[in-house]
C-alpha cells in the first residue's frame, strides 16, 4: 500500500489529511491522483460511494490551483445542495494549510445574492448543482474561461435527476482545453454519450467490477405479503437493537406515513421527502448525522447527497424503479472499511427484479427467514444486559442515596432483583411478542397449485374470456399504461384495474404485453378515448396512472421535462 508522500502530494496537504485521520490512500485515490498530477488527461472513474473519490480528485486540484489568478480554475457539479456543501467541507479541510485558496459553494435554496458576491470577491474552486449555476452563467455573474479541469461527481445521480441537458448546456460553454473528469457509482449509457461527446481519450479507473456493489455489503431479502411490511420493519428494528440506517420508501406520501407510523410506535425516527422544506430538511439531517435519530425514513431524491459513514443497515421497504438506483442505495453502508447490511423487504411477485438487482451488482441476496417472536426477545434481552454491562456509574453522585436504597431493596434475593429490573425494561418486548405470528411469505402462499404444481389461478376462465376476446383486431388500439410487473400488475389485475375506472362497463381487452415499468393492451378503438377519459387522474399504490394510446410520451410528473424542471429549481 502507497503513502501520500509516494503519490506526491505537497507537504502542507499531507499534514491537513493527517490530521483529518488519513493514513493511507483509498484504492481510488492512489489509482486516480497520479494521473490527476503527472498528465493532463481526462478520467471516468467507476467507485462507489463512500471509497473516497473526494480525496481522489480534491486533493491533485488543490495542489495545482494557481492562487496568483483569482479567478474560477475548478468547477465541480454535483447532484444536491447536500452532496454541494459536503464537498465544500472537504476541500476546505483539505486546504486548510494552503493561506487564501478558495472554495465556493453554489445551490439552489440559498441566497444568490450571497452567491455572486462571493463570486464578485475571487475564487479559485467552484462546487456547484447543474441548476442554480445555469441561473449564474445566464446573467453574467460567473466566469468560466480559465477553468482548466470540470468534475462531474456522482455524474448516474445527476443524470437521473433530469440534469442532463444542463450539464450540457454547462459543457459547451466552458473552454475547450480543459480536462474533463466524471465520478460515478455506475456506467449508464447516458455517461457513455458524455464521455464520447466531451472527454478526450478519457482513462478508465474501476474500482471493483462496473456497477457492482460496495465489497463490504451484505444482501438481505425478507419475503413477506404486502400486508406485512410495516410489521416486518417493525420487527427487523427490534431484532438490531443498535440499527442505525435510512428506511428507503417509492413517494413522498409513504415516506411520512411509514414514519408517522413509527413515531407512534415509539421508534426513533424522522421523514425526509422533498415536501419538507429546507429548513426542516436540515434539522431533520442535523438530528440525524449527530445520532439522534436511528431511522431515517426517506425517498431516493431526498437521500441524494447524504454522506453519513456509519450506518450500520439501508432498508428497502420499496423496491427502487431502476436496479441501478438499488446499487446507491446500499453503498451508503459498509462505507470506509466498515461492514454494513442491505435489506430488502419483498414479495413473491418481486422475485424477478430481485434477479435483475442481483445481476447489476454481481452478488446475490442472501434469502432470511424474519425472525420469530422469541429471537427479537432474545436480542433485546442480551442488548440490555449489555447496556447494563457497560452503564457508566456516577458514583460521587449515587453515593449519598445508596443507603437508603440498599435498605429499601434489602429484602430482595438477588436473582429476584435482577428479574425485576431486566423486566422493568423488557416486559413490553415479551407482551407486544407472546403471540406473534410468523411473517414469511412461502411459495404456495401466493397461489393454489394443481396437483402436478402448476400454479391455478383463482380468476374464472369465462372472466377472462370477456376480458381477451381478440387480438391484433385491426380495428384496436394498443393502450400503454405506465404501471407493470414491478408494481405487482399481471394480466387479471391490470383487468381489474380497468374494470375499477370503467364503473363496471363492459369493455374489449385483447393482447396484454406486460413488461417491468409499463404495460400494453388492446382495446376496441371505440372504446379507447372513453378509457382514457375514465383513468383522468386515477391511481395505483399512491402512483399517479398515465394512460396514453402506445407512442404517446406518457405526461405527468415523471417526464423529463418537469424532471429538468423541478431539478434546477
Amino acid at each position: 500500500m502507497k503513502t501520500f508522500d509516494e503519490l506526491a502530494i505537497a507537504p502542507e496537504i499531507i499534514r491537513a489529511v493527517t490530521e483529518l485521520g488519513f493514513k493511507n490512500p483509498m484504492p481510488v485515490q492512489e489509482q486516480v491522483i497520479p494521473h490527476l498530477l503527472n498528465k493532463n488527461t481526462d478520467i471516468i472513474a467507476l467507485a462507489q460511494t463512500g471509497t473516497g473519490k473526494t480525496a481522489a480528485f480534491g486533493l491533485p486540484v488543490i495542489q495545482q490551483i494557481d492562487l496568483k489568478i483569482n479567478q474560477p480554475q475548478v468547477l465541480i457539479m454535483c447532484p444536491t445542495r447536500e452532496l454541494c456543501m459536503q464537498i465544500t467541507g472537504d476541500l476546505t479541510d483539505f486546504s486548510k494549510y494552503i493561506a487564501g485558496l478558495k472554495v465556493l459553494p453554489v445551490y439552489g435554496g440559498a441566497s444568490m445574492e450571497t452567491q455572486i458576491r462571493g463570486l464578485q470577491r475571487g475564487v479559485h474552486i467552484i462546487v456547484a448543482t447543474p441548476g442554480r449555476l445555469l441561473d449564474l452563467m445566464s446573467r453574467k455573474v460567473v466566469k468560466l474561461n480559465n477553468v482548466s479541469k470540470v468534475i462531474l461527481d456522482e455524474a448516474d445521480e445527476m443524470l437521473n435527476m433530469g440534469f442532463s441537458e444542463s450539464i450540457n448546456d454547462i459543457l459547451a460553454q466552458l473552454p475547450e482545453e480543459r480536462n474533463t473528469l466524471l465520478f460515478s457509482a455506475t456506467m449508464p449509457p447516458e455517461i457513455s454519450k458524455i464521455a464520447r461527446k466531451y472527454m478526450n481519450n478519457p482513462i478508465e479507473v474501476t474500482i471493483g467490477r462496473k456497477n457492482e456493489g460496495a465489497e463490504n455489503v451484505s444482501h438481505v431479502c425478507y419475503m413477506v405479503q404486502a400486508r406485512d411490511k410495516y410489521l416486518t420493519l417493525k420487527r427487523l428494528a427490534d431484532y438490531y437493537p443498535n440499527i442505525y440506517g435510512i428506511v428507503f420508501c417509492r413517494t413522498r406520501r409513504e415516506t411520512q406515513e411509514i414514519a408517522d407510523k413509527l413515531i407512534t410506535d415509539g421508534y426513533n425516527a424522522e421523514a425526509l421527502h422533498g415536501d419538507l422544506s429546507q429548513s426542516q430538511r436540515d434539522y431533520v439531517m442535523q438530528k440525524f448525522r449527530v445520532k439522534n435519530l436511528q431511522l431515517l425514513v426517506a425517498t431516493d431524491v431526498a437521500a441524494r447527497g447524504i454522506d453519513v459513514d456509519d450506518l450500520t443497515h439501508i432498508i428497502n421497504y420499496n423496491l427502487p424503479d431502476d436496479p441501478s438506483a438499488y446499487t446507491h442505495r446500499s453503498g451508503r453502508t459498509g462505507r470506509a472499511g466498515k461492514t454494513g447490511i442491505s435489506i430488502v423487504i419483498a414479495n413473491l411477485k418481486e422475485k424477478h427484479f430481485i434477479r435483475q438487482i442481483e445481476n447489476k451488482i454481481g452478488k446475490q441476496f442472501q434469502m432470511a427467514q424474519v425472525p420469530q417472536g422469541k429471537e427479537v426477545c432474545e436480542k433485546q434481552l442480551f442488548h440490555l444486559v449489555d447496556k447494563l454491562e457497560k452503564v457508566e456509574v456516577e458514583h460521587s453522585g449515587i453515593e449519598p442515596y445508596l443507603p437508603m436504597i440498599l435498605k429499601k431493596l434489602e429484602w430482595m434475593e438477588k436473582e429476584d432483583l435482577i428479574k425485576r429490573l431486566v423486566s422493568l425494561e423488557f416486559n413490553r418486548f415479551l407482551d407486544y411478542y407472546k403471540n406473534a405470528r410468523d411473517l414469511n411469505q412461502r411459495e404456495e402462499s401466493s397461489s393454489r397449485r394443481t396437483k402436478n404444481g402448476a400454479k391455478k389461478d383463482f380468476r374464472s376462465a369465462r372472466e377472462i374470456r370477456d376480458y381477451e376476446s381478440f387480438s391484433n383486431h385491426p380495428a384496436s388500439t394498443r393502450m400503454f399504461i405506465n404501471v407493470g410487473k414491478v408494481d405487482g400488475i399481471y394480466p387479471n389485475t391490470l383487468i381489474d384495474l380497468v374494470k375499477k375506472q370503467m364503473n363496471g362497463n363492459k369493455v374489449k381487452i385483447g393482447k396484454i404485453q406486460m413488461m417491468n415499468r409499463h404495460s400494453i393492451f388492446e382495446v376496441e378503438n371505440m372504446d379507447a378515448q372513453s378509457m382514457i377519459h375514465a383513468f383522468g387522474k386515477a391511481e395505483y399504490d399512491n402512483r399517479t396512472i398515465f394512460l396514453k394510446p402506445d407512442g404517446d410520451k406518457p405526461e405527468g410528473p415523471r417526464t423529463f421535462k418537469k424532471m429538468k424542471k423541478r431539478a434546477r429549481v
